[in-house]
């Protein structure tokens, strides 16, 4: 990432224009950030979340990241002294419904902790740490063979070219690139291109794109099996996301 600086952890929410972001920083406190509207994602130098809104990301304090919105979006942040969800890296949570309205009422405007908001930061607190996590991570690679398959499929995430036929256009085999997955990534090669696709599936979306146009263009045999891939992995339709 280029030079990083320090930033508050501030409670609060801010409106960011679609393609717009803020570089990388780091804060001292712990952090809740969530996409009130659009699609936000958060980038590390391990890898990157994306945020629709059944998910908010969990960011440890020094953690270095940026964020970058992909549709008009009205980014909601909760900064926090204490780490009630006893996590050290980055983490996507779901968002249900109470919550989302706990996180968009503690963030609509800044001020004195009344016993009121402390009130209400209890309920929120309470809810976060009962909320399960979902797997929204999409992992770097270090490996220059992996992480030249990996740039390929950015380029063109419908690219249904099997990890062999990767390989030979990167000098690696099939077995290396396997092996560089589960150590590199924590997961197998199908699970990544999956969790490739489905970032991909947000963004576009999020430009207004049609469901059936961003299944074909992420790389789904139909537009069902990606209707039934985007539900089980976000709790939602892809046509939900996009209204």
């Amino acid at each position: 990432m280029p030079e990083t600086r320090q930033r508050p952890a501030t409670t609060g929410r801010r409106p960011i224009e679609a393609g717009g972001g803020i570089e990388p920083h780091w804060h001292d406190r712990h952090q809740i950030v969530y996409a009130g509207r659009g699609v936000l994602s958060v980038t590390t130098d391990a890898g990157s979340w994306v945020a629709p809104g059944t998910r908010a990301i969990w960011i440890p304090a020094g953690t270095v990241h940026q964020h970058r919105a992909y549709g008009k979006t009205t980014l909601h942040t909760v900064g926090l002294r204490e780490n009630p969800l006893a996590l050290t890296t980055p983490s996507a949570l779901v968002v249900s419904p109470l919550l989302r309205e706990l996180i968009l009422t503690y963030t609509a405007e800044e001020g004195r902790e009344t016993a009121e908001r402390g009130r209400l930061r209890g309920v929120l607190l309470d809810q976060l740490q009962v909320s399960p996590q979902r797997p929204t991570y999409l992992p770097a690679p270090r490996d220059v063979r992996l992480a030249a398959v990996c740039d390929l499929l950015r380029d063109d995430p419908a690219d249904s070219r099997t990890l062999t036929e990767l390989g030979r256009e990167v000098g690696a085999s099939e077995r290396t690139l396997s092996r560089l997955c589960r150590a590199e990534l924590g997961m197998s090669f199908p699970q990544w291109r999956t969790q490739l696709r489905l970032h991909e599936a947000l963004v576009l979306l999020a430009d207004g794109e049609s469901v059936t146009r961003v299944a074909h263009r992420t790389g789904w045999a139909s537009t069902s099996a990606f209707i039934d891939t985007f539900k089980s992995a976000f709790g939602h339709t892809p046509g939900s996301r996009r209204a």
